[in-house]
């Protein structure tokens, strides 16, 4: 992590919650009406603090958002 934030396929939601105990993506839209079409952000990025670039640090953002400091991984299942 610390390259750039990474967008997640799970909606934001602001605690565990609920959340899938399978480990698939939490697809559920979130209740709070602001956040709702949020989705999950991991890792930090370039331009974050050292403490942040790691897996466990979350943000949100709209999916049609765009920036120099988010991408995305790929992953083969």
């Amino acid at each position: 992590h610390g390259n750039v934030w990474e967008w997640c396929e799970d909606h934001w939601h602001g605690d565990y919650q609920g959340t899938p105990r399978d480990g698939s993506a939490w697809l559920k839209e979130n209740d709070n009406h602001h956040y709702w079409r949020c989705r999950l952000l991991r890792g930090g990025s370039w331009d974050s603090s050292t403490r942040l670039c790691r897996s466990a640090n979350r943000s949100r953002l709209f999916p049609d958002n765009r920036n120099n400091n988010i991408g995305f991984r790929v992953a083969v299942s």
